[in-house]
């Protein structure tokens, strides 16, 4: 199954906890947007994405499959 991160632009503040629970998924930039590097998530990754998607304070990251 693949799953898809989406981002809620308005939404995101840049925390940065997403990027530290998905590094190889996804970043900050250098003005603190979170730029998603992998937006396709296979089996193997699910799992870091789902996190990501959790841990955000402010609900900007969603699984869309």
């Amino acid at each position: 199954m693949t799953m898809r991160i989406e981002i809620d632009r308005p939404r995101c503040e840049g925390h940065g906890l997403c990027e530290e629970a998905a590094p190889d998924l996804l970043h900050l930039d250098d003005d603190g947007e979170v730029v998603i590097d992998v937006a396709e998530v296979d089996d193997e990754a699910l799992e870091r994405a789902r996190a990501a998607v959790r841990i955000c304070p402010v609900a900007a990251l969603r699984l869309a499959g």
